[in-house]
């Protein structure tokens, strides 16, 4: 019933522990996991994004740290307030599609500055020339996802360029969570200890606590920059949220 390379074995999961034998050059995989059924059954473009956190879950789960962990945490969030986001603009509800927006927004200015303050300097501690290259790169592409955030939070949804708007910066920000799933956190997992994740994953919460609820894309050409200033709004980020309606 199933082909796969024959040079290859999987793990299913790490809890159903069953490994798939192989017997032919074509790559289908099939897995009783009740999640991956699950993925199968959504659209297709949701269906590509969630079968790649699927793999990439299911070929680090042994390796996975406490940061990997929080950080997936947050993707897996901002899918999940774009996809309400989406079925509420789909059922014609506006002020709910407003409110999932909001929550997006905010927690992707969130998730960014906590990246760029704690991740990033952590691959170029831990990863030496190459974990520079990774921070620059991961910092320019949080700087154009920023600024699409950016321009997102000053429109409303009835805007007739809010959804293609979201879309663009939504399409952006998979590519970004794939290079960080796929790539750039397992490198860091096997380069540092099981208590420095730990930590990392601590601050990285905490610094959650006190960073920007809106964009602050200020200093287009030194994006380590941005984190600065972005800081400074803080206060007043948090006060417009008062005023502000999200998903209860």
């Amino acid at each position: 019933m199933l082909k796969l390379n024959r040079a290859a074995s999987f793990t299913c999961s790490q809890q159903l522990g069953h490994r798939l034998s192989t017997s032919a050059p074509s790559l289908i995989i099939f897995c009783k996991s009740k999640m991956f059924h699950s993925v199968i059954r959504q659209s297709p473009r949701a269906t590509l994004f969630a079968a790649q956190r699927t793999f990439a879950s299911s070929q680090f789960a042994m390796a996975q740290s406490a940061l990997y962990k929080a950080i997936q945490h947050d993707h897996v969030e901002l899918a999940d307030y774009y996809n309400n986001y989406k079925k509420m603009t789909s059922a014609f509800q506006p002020d709910e599609a407003q409110k999932w927006a909001n929550q997006f927004i905010w927690e992707l200015a969130r998730h960014a500055i906590g990246e760029e303050l704690v991740v990033y300097p952590a691959f170029e501690k831990h990863l030496g020339a190459e974990g520079k290259e990774m921070a620059d790169r991961d910092r320019q592409q949080h700087l154009d996802i920023k600024q699409e955030l950016y321009d997102l939070q000053n429109m409303s949804t009835d805007s007739p360029a809010f959804e293609d708007k979201f879309t663009t910066l939504w399409g952006k920000l998979e590519l970004h969570v794939k290079e960080e799933e796929m790539d750039d956190l397992p490198k860091l997992d096997a380069a540092i200890s099981a208590e420095d994740a730990e930590s990392y994953a601590t601050s990285f919460q905490r610094t959650k606590h006190f960073v920007p609820t809106r964009s602050h894309p200020s200093a287009p050409d030194k994006p380590p920059f941005e984190t600065i200033a972005g800081l400074l709004a803080a206060p007043l980020d948090k006060l417009g949220d008062l005023f502000r309606s999200f998903p209860k």
